[in-house]
């Protein structure tokens, strides 16, 4: 019989539907419930596309046994990392604190005023190298929670306490200077891996941010060595297994440091951030490499996480059936010599193997390879390659494809539009354009309420209960600002304005200028979570600072470009400490010392003239420019604004930190203002 998660429309809460566990989603009710029943609460957290928690549903929630000994002593409450980042924060940042570590599944146990008292994250069944076995836990803290109740609340208390105490240091409340960014530079060099790309040891995660912050500082500076880093990383990456060799997009991470064996789940956050990383890369560099990576990955997107309603998905699976019935990590996208003998033939498998790098003993697991690129010299068929891997991917269609999570999160979606927008713009690929322009729509029709306050999430058009967080404004408004750039629509920045207009009132310290993950009115928890750090995406602190900036740029507004600075203020604390985890704050922070530039582009929409200078702009290396175009008469958007044709031409306008260079026809002339 199903659970109360039956009714919730988060994949991950469904997956645990029919488990024999009691489960409650994340509510007042189950707290109240655990009051009155006098037990403690067990927090489980997870997300869809976890192999982790897969492992540990299969092996604890769904037995029997386990279960009844749940329901009999504990209230347990089920909660979606990707529907409550706030919930999943606030308990990540004690649990990281009591133990050093964490990660998913994650494992708490409260009181029922939701004060946490212990923590962990998977337990086994049975006991496993020092590790406790799941039930040796349930029992101790039952015993705990019976016989010593006063110890337990002590320790609940003290770590709430202790909580409340780590409340962020701002720091320099001045904007990071050319100083504060050359150290950053210097800590990334220190961490670089200069053999295999990337920052630091295994495992290694793709550092979409600190490249973003590379290719700005090389567009300010020239500097060479932050340029060949960024070009190096995202060559090894492409090269590498945790690229999808066949048909585009990212693993989450490597579990090396060569990039070889990827944890095989593929996010939408990572691939948006790719995408327009490589786009990026390629604007820089004009690599061959990085434009198609960036394309094929914009069309993985499209073709494999785009929903019915014009959003997309959350992630894919890192597990799949592996034929036999059995899920098994990976088993979607690795190959043995004897299957690609039964694909190929012999003679275009011993090349493919060749090629891909699948080699007799496996790079993987049981003898099977992951596909690389491994042959960085040599000449191959070109057109025998292209037949290899389309008959390897018709191939690969075959197998059980791995689950979909289905959610569209509202910040992840404007991440992908802002890089289905421009990767559409540089490469004239019109579809990602439209693709974009989809998700965006959706994002206003569903997620967007009457007062412009954003909903985190939706499914199957239905939309999620959970208020957005301050991840979800930024970055929704970030990529609005991207399709203005874009499409010169003007609808596309007022939408940016409503948003941002709610991290000013509702997410800003008035006094500090600090920003907070959750809006003031937000559910009250045990602490409001409050992070600038970058982790999988960039922070809610960093995105919100530098569509603040952006949104600035593009309108004039003396109150969001001073959000902004005062935002700023924390990368100035922490770039040449910790680099590689606000990588998006130092991308800003590199907009903020460039100007950044405003681009005008007046002209006949339809003009190839005005087409010409509207492209040339966009292509623009300098760090955070902002783009706006439309007809001389136009009052689409402010930059437009008295902007006149020159001698009856299109014309492009360029200004920065107040002052503007004199308006020019010629394209040439446009690009050396922007590149130099």
């Amino acid at each position: 019989m199903p659970n109360r998660l039956a009714h919730e429309t988060s994949p991950y809460l469904l997956q645990h539907a029919d488990n024999p566990v009691d489960w409650w989603p994340w509510s007042a009710d189950a707290f109240e419930e655990a009051r009155k029943s006098g037990k403690p609460v067990l927090l489980s957290v997870g997300y869809s596309s976890c192999h982790w928690c897969h492992v540990m549903a299969h092996e604890s929630f769904e037995d029997q046994e386990t279960a009844d000994y749940l329901n009999a002593h504990f209230v347990s409450v089920k909660v979606d990392r990707e529907e409550r980042p706030d919930v999943d924060a606030v308990y990540m940042e004690a649990v990281q604190a009591a133990t050093g570590q964490g990660g998913w599944p994650m494992t708490v146990f409260l009181t029922p005023d939701a004060e946490p008292f212990y923590f962990g994250t998977y337990f086994p069944p049975a006991p496993r190298q020092g590790s406790p076995s799941f039930r040796q836990v349930l029992e101790g803290v039952h015993s705990a929670w019976t016989d010593r109740r006063d110890e337990v609340a002590e320790v609940a208390e003290k770590i709430v306490r202790d909580l409340a105490g780590r409340e962020i240091a701002f720091g320099d409340t001045q904007v990071p200077g050319e100083e504060d960014l050359a150290g950053a530079l210097l800590g990334l060099t220190r961490d670089y891996d200069a053999g295999h790309g990337g920052f630091g040891g295994a495992p290694k995660f793709p550092p979409s941010m600190a490249i973003e912050f590379l290719l700005r500082h090389h567009a300010r500076t020239g500097a060479e060595g932050a340029l060949q880093m960024a070009a190096d990383t995202c060559e090894r990456m492409a090269r590498g297994g945790i690229y999808d060799q066949l048909a585009g997009g990212f693993a989450r991470y490597s579990v090396d440091r060569e990039w070889v064996v990827p944890h095989f789940e593929k996010m939408l956050y990572d691939n948006a951030l790719l995408c327009r990383v490589y786009a990026h890369l390629w604007r820089s560099t004009g690599s061959d490499l990085a434009r198609r990576v960036a394309l094929e990955t914009a069309d993985f997107m499209v073709r494999e996480l785009r929903t019915n309603e014009g959003g997309f998905a959350s992630a894919l699976d890192a597990d799949s059936d592996d034929g036999t019935g059995k899920h098994v990590e990976g088993a979607y996208y690795v190959w043995t010599p004897a299957q690609l003998r039964e694909v190929l033939g012999e003679q275009d498998a011993e090349l493919a193997a060749d090629y891909f790098g699948v080699t007799q003993e496996g790079t993987f697991e049981e003898g099977a390879s992951v596909l690389q690129l491994p042959q960085s010299e040599g000449v191959f068929d070109a057109e025998r390659i292209a037949s290899i891997r389309a008959r390897l991917l018709e191939a690969r269609g075959e197998r059980p494809a791995p689950g979909r999570d289905d959610k569209v999160v509202a910040a992840w979606n404007g991440l992908a539009v802002a890089a289905l927008a421009e990767t559409g713009a540089y490469f004239d690929r019109p579809d990602l354009i439209e693709a974009a322009l989809g998700a965006a729509d959706l994002l206003v029709r569903l997620h967007l309420d009457e007062h412009a306050r954003l909903a985190r999430t939706s499914k199957d058009g239905r939309v999620g209960a959970n208020a957005g967080v301050l991840e979800d404004y930024a970055d929704v408004s970030e990529g609005f600002l991207a399709l203005a750039s874009v499409t010169g629509e003007g609808v596309w920045l007022e939408f940016a304005g409503f948003l941002l207009d709610h991290v000013l009132v509702q997410f800003t310290d008035e006094e500090s200028g600090t920003l907070y993950d959750t809006a003031a009115d937000a559910e009250k928890l045990i602490r409001r979570p409050q992070d600038p750090t970058d982790n999988a995406t960039p922070s809610g602190w960093s995105a919100a600072a530098g569509a603040l900036l952006s949104y600035a740029a593009q309108t004039g507004a003396e109150p969001h470009r001073a959000a902004a600075e005062r935002a700023l203020g924390v990368v100035k604390a922490l770039g040449p400490r910790a680099p590689r985890f606000i990588g998006w704050g130092l991308a800003t922070a590199e907009a903020l010392l460039d100007g950044p530039r405003e681009v005008a582009v007046v002209g006949p929409v339809d003009d190839p003239a005005t087409k010409e200078l509207h492209r040339a702009a966009l292509l623009a290396t300098a760090p955070g420019a902002v783009v706006a175009v439309g007809a001389p008469d136009s009052d689409e958007l402010p930059l437009l604004a008295e902007r006149l044709l020159v001698s009856g031409e299109p014309t492009a306008y360029v200004c920065r930190n107040f002052t503007c260079d004199a308006p020019t026809t010629d394209v040439d002339r446009l690009r050396e203002a922007l590149n130099r």
